[in-house]
């Protein structure tokens, strides 16, 4: 399930991301590079467009899940999605 399952052809032309940042595990996406200050490669997870977040990033031993009632309107999630990762990540100890 946490492993990329595209080829780099895939990724490029069929991503879940439109940047290919995410590849694609069984049932899950897959971070392959560094997006912004969340979700390093290797994290895996879902965003549901009806307001549901879930990742798990093995690197940090970390699992987060986020429920909203915002649905989506665009490819990129709305802003309540990026504070809530970003302040995850921002609140670890390093």
């Amino acid at each position: 399930m946490p492993f990329n399952q595209l080829t780099p052809e895939q990724v490029a032309t069929t991503s879940p991301d439109p940047d290919g940042t995410i590849g694609w595990g069984f049932g899950v996406g897959i971070e392959l590079r560094r997006a912004g200050p969340a979700r390093p490669p290797g994290t895996y997870g879902w965003d549901g467009g009806l307001g549901s977040s879930w990742a798990n990033d093995p690197s940090e031993d970390l699992t987060g899940v986020l429920l909203t009632n915002q649905m989506w309107t665009s490819p990129q999630p709305p802003a309540g999605f990026r504070d809530f990762w970003s302040s995850v990540y921002a609140a670890l100890a390093d």
